[in-house]
């Protein structure tokens, strides 16, 4: 009952991120249930299970608010299902504790990028139309990949995809995070057919898949409430260190570091954490602006 109601508080403080930023839904409860001791494909697979619920209902409200190009959306289905059915199948036959490191290094590095994105890059400005749309050609490797990536780290689908959109293509940050959010839906979808293929069904705990969706529909409206009090840059920081943070304790009792320097490492990141999300309140732009408790989806 406890594991459930950990699951459970993951599920939801996983939506509250994804729902507050557009990203971070996978990276974040895998990283959570490396932590809890979950095997990694399991992980994967009940994340993914999970996120066709909550995919399925952030795409619908985006779509409804008009917050979708269906162009790109159709563009990188196919590819981000083909490499999200890949990735399932090769995490599944790679031995968990194998593996876990390698996909904790993986998840450090995409903590490391979000933190980058929203510490340094305060001052970007909103998408303009400065650069050319992406073919079908260009979306095909970039779906490929990141589908990839987000079956074999549990996450990583919108922190891959997101930010190429945002650098070239013509649309507004609403639009690429909402097309980004609304394809999200088939890469779930086959990623968990893959798991079901590799692993089997009686492999999957319907009770986590369960737990992690209720937590999820828990958080959904509280973090579209949320959007509108807390800025991105500031969320974002939040979830960067959080995933560093979880996913180096995995790194560093795989190396065998000894107790007492783990307390050491975790005090100086816990440090810089705490430095960064103080130069993230002081460095916002928002904090200029009279109206700082803007929509933070409009970044």
């Amino acid at each position: 009952m406890k594991k459930l109601i950990v699951l459970a508080l993951i599920g939801l403080v996983a939506q509250l991120i994804d729902g507050s930023l557009g990203m971070a839904y996978g990276v974040t409860s895998t990283s959570l249930l490396l932590v809890a001791g979950i095997a990694p494909a399991a992980a994967s697979a009940s994340v993914h299970l999970a996120e066709v619920v909550t995919t399925a209902a952030s795409g619908a409200s985006h779509i409804k608010f008009g917050n979708v190009d269906r162009q790109v959306v159709l563009r990188l289905i196919l590819p981000g299902s083909i490499g999200a059915f890949v990735g399932a199948c090769f995490l599944s036959n790679l031995p968990g504790d194998v593996v876990k490191p390698y996909i904790s290094i993986f998840l450090i590095i995409l903590g490391i990028y979000i933190l980058y994105r929203f510490l340094f890059k305060l001052g970007e400005k909103k998408a303009t139309a400065n650069g050319k749309p992406f073919t079908k050609k260009q979306l095909i490797p970039l779906g490929l990949l990141a589908g990839f990536l987000d079956a074999t780290g549990g996450g990583g689908w919108g922190p891959v995809t997101t930010p190429v959109l945002m650098a070239k293509q013509d649309l507004t940050t609403r639009k690429v995070i909402g097309s980004v959010d609304t394809s999200e839906f088939a890469v779930a979808v086959s990623a968990s057919i893959g798991f079901f293929v590799a692993l089997g069904w009686e492999q999957v705990e319907w009770l986590w898949v369960g737990a992690l969706m209720l937590g999820g529909v828990i958080a959904a409206p509280i973090a579209a409430w949320l959007v509108r009090l807390i800025p991105s840059h500031i969320l974002g920081v939040l979830v960067g260190g959080l995933i560093i943070i979880t996913n180096i304790r995995t790194l560093l009792h795989t190396l065998g570091i000894p107790n007492k320097m783990l307390f050491s490492i975790y005090f100086v990141l816990a440090a810089f954490w705490a430095v960064g999300i103080i130069y993230a309140v002081k460095s916002n732009p928002e904090n200029k602006n009279p109206k700082f408790l803007k929509n933070s989806v409009d970044y």
